[in-house]
């Protein structure tokens, strides 16, 4: 394999993450510059590119962040802003369960409020999908200090997490829960006034059939 597909192989693996790792840092337009100077050192040092790539080409770039940091400290911090902005300001989609959606707010709050550098570590960890030692070689650590940071990082992310979430889940619940039913007033029944019965529909009095008059007879049975 020559060493340009060796390079064409690589950025068509691993832009996405990179560049997804850079935004988180300094938000989508300065990750973008950060992104496309990590690939131009990474074509130049082709030969020293391990396999897999991704964890140094991340280290490449959080050291590119770092210059950027000492070479201009206030497009940093616009950057930085930018970039905790959408982090703390991204959405789930609309047709997510709420309790989903209850999630994915709450967690994204709670990481905003995190130090960069507990942040970091965990959406490399967490997002990125790098493991401890993969996450170490970025962040220029050993393992050993590494493990402790995740674990106080996490232990953090938990406590936050146990203040955002009962506001977070009582507004989506406020949000989501449908509109009270109020059961519709029902009017009294129309009194309706006894039938008064006409002539026409009076009972038919009831008139014992006349007596014939009575007569006597002699003993031959003759009238009298």
């Amino acid at each position: 394999m020559t060493h340009a597909q060796r390079f064409r192989d690589v950025y068509e693996e691993c832009y996405p993450r990179v560049l997804a790792y850079a935004t988180s840092l300094v938000g989508r337009q300065v990750g973008e510059d950060i992104t496309s100077e990590t690939f131009t050192v990474a074509w130049r040092r082709v030969r020293d590119i391990p396999q897999p790539a991704l964890p140094w080409l991340l280290g490449v770039a959080r050291n590119l962040v770092r210059e950027l940091r000492r070479r201009d400290s206030r497009q940093y911090a616009l950057a930085a802003e930018e970039a905790q902005r959408i982090g703390s300001g991204a959405r789930g989609d609309v047709g997510d369960v709420a309790a989903d959606v209850t999630d994915r707010e709450a967690a994204l709050q709670a990481l905003a409020s995190l130090s960069d550098a507990d942040r970091e570590l965990l959406t490399l960890i967490a997002w990125h999908g790098l493991s401890p030692k993969q996450a170490a070689r970025v962040l220029g650590c050993t393992i050993a200090t590494l493990t402790v940071r995740l674990h106080r990082a996490r232990r953090r992310l938990e406590k936050a997490l146990e203040v955002v979430s009962p506001a977070e889940t009582a507004s989506v619940a406020s949000a989501q829960a449908p509109p009270a039913r109020v059961p519709p007033t029902q009017a009294p029944p129309a009194r309706v006034p006894p039938a008064q019965a006409s002539p026409a529909h009076a009972p038919a009095t009831q008139v014992p059939p006349a007596r014939a008059p009575h007569r006597s007879t002699d003993r031959k049975g003759a009238l009298t």
